[in-house]
């Protein structure tokens, strides 16, 4: 049985990842600090949870104590890392961007030196769409030089990926970096646009939008995302880059339409202006991806919303903390 160790495993992507993993038949070992996520009682609630399964063990640490991240790969006899860990949003980093780079940057250092010491192999990065930036032709491939990322977030994530080819080329490490493409799904982070809307619209609250509405993302259902990071987990080899978006694209307006369809409910609009940090649009090339690992997204953004919809109302009704 193989061994992964997944950091940020008590966070949105992590929990599913997490769960998926132990469905499949691996150990997992989750590393997460739980000072940083969104709701603290709920994570630690789930993610206890899935530590009572007999492959799973929940450690509360921070990824840059390096020693101890180093002596945890030694003592399980990890053979891979997922690396998720990281503190996460464009418009905070523009609030506390210090703090971004303590974290993305000499948090991936630290992951990267225990992986080193203990002998470990395997990585797989989570990066992010937004080193893109603006001014990148459409649809986004791998091979665009992603030099102007806009917020200090998009800059940590890219400063990632190079710290990750650096290990790759001195020692051999093998790494994929994965861009994720604006993730959504049950547990999705409650400020972002779809967690936002649903929740507002359902309580009859207004959505505030930002800008005109005509800002384009490429949305990806959380299933599809862990499918992919499965599907590549056996192959890595080398270093390589790999958009993990939908392949689709949609508007601010259309998708707070498609929303309203899904709830039933239509909603009232507070406007404000762009935010500084935000693109104008994310659209992924997902070529790379299909051909290397056979990555295939395969929930829409209409099916994806109404599986968020329907968790969203039955953990009202029956309680919070089911994944």
């Amino acid at each position: 049985m193989d061994t992964i160790l997944v950091t940020g495993g008590a966070g949105f992507i992590g929990l599913h990842l997490t769960r998926r993993l132990l469905e499949t038949g691996y150990r997992v070992i989750c590393v997460d600090y739980l000072s940083n996520t969104f709701d603290t009682a709920s994570a630690w609630d789930r993610i206890s949870g899935l530590a009572a399964h007999p492959a799973c063990t929940l450690l509360v640490q921070d990824i840059r104590d390096q020693a101890a991240l180093q002596q945890a790969m030694e003592r399980f006899k990890v053979t891979a890392v997922i690396h998720l860990a990281a503190l996460a949003g464009v418009r905070p980093s523009l609030a506390d961007p210090y703090a971004y780079v303590d974290a993305n940057i000499n948090g991936t250092l630290s992951v990267l030196e225990s992986m080193r010491k203990a002998g470990v192999k395997k990585l797989l990065f989570a990066s992010s769409s937004s080193v893109y930036g603006n001014g990148v032709s459409v649809p986004f491939r791998e091979d665009d030089a992603a030099v102007h990322p806009v917020s200090p977030y998009a800059f940590t994530k890219r400063a990632g990926e190079m710290l990750c080819s650096n290990y790759n080329t001195l020692y051999a490490m093998d790494v994929f970096c994965f861009r994720f493409f604006t993730v959504y799904g049950p547990g999705q982070r409650p400020e972002m646009a779809v967690s936002a809307f649903l929740r507002n619209i359902i309580d009859e609250n207004p959505v505030t939008m930002y800008g005109d509405g005509r800002s384009v993302r490429d949305y990806t259902y959380i299933g599809d995302i862990v499918d992919g990071l499965l599907a590549a987990l056996p192959v890595v080899r080398g270093y390589d880059v790999f958009n993990l978006g939908s392949g689709r694209i949609i508007s601010l307006k259309e998708l707070l339409a498609m929303i309203e369809r899904v709830t039933g409910k239509k909603a009232t609009i507070k406007r404000l202006p762009d935010q500084p940090g935000d693109v104008s649009i994310t659209f992924a090339s997902i070529h790379r991806a299909r051909a290397r690992f056979g990555y295939a997204p395969a929930t829409s953004l209409e099916d994806g919303i109404a599986h968020m919809y329907a968790d969203l109302i039955m953990k009202r009704q029956t309680g919070p903390f089911a994944l």
